[in-house]
């Protein structure tokens, strides 16, 4: 069985990942706010979400938040408020990105292992030589 990543590792990872993004939205000339830069941070939550427990989710779209916001929208690492509207949309979005993959990996149970039948062991039983 696999563990799921705690709140607080989870916060941390998503913080590393969203750091590790930004480099890559600007060779690919993207830190703007376009729609490619918030899939981008949309599906980085959701793969630090599938390995994160539930309870995490919050704080997974936080980082991810804060990074959109920092770097991509506004520049240069200064936050900036565009109004309640688009903020808790983007907020929003990030956080359900990572809940539901998160609840989808919770949910998913692995399959048990199945044992092999045990063989009949009376003579004869083998090759069918049996009544």
């Amino acid at each position: 069985m696999s563990t799921r990543l705690r709140p607080a590792m989870s916060g941390a990872v998503a913080l590393t990942a969203s750091a590790a993004l930004v480099p890559l939205l600007a060779v690919l000339g993207e830190l703007r706010a376009t729609w490619v830069a918030l899939a981008g941070y949309a599906v980085l939550c959701a793969a630090v979400g599938r390995c994160s427990r539930p309870s995490a989710a919050p704080l997974v779209g936080l980082a991810a938040w804060l990074f959109h916001n920092g770097f991509v929208e506004h520049r240069r690492g200064a936050l900036g408020w565009a109004g309640p509207g688009p903020e808790a949309g983007h907020l929003l979005l990030f956080t359900a990105a990572a809940l539901a993959f998160a609840v989808l990996a919770a949910l998913r149970r692995p399959h048990p292992r199945r044992r092999p039948r045990p063989r009949d062991r009376r003579p004869g039983r083998r090759f069918g030589l049996t009544a």
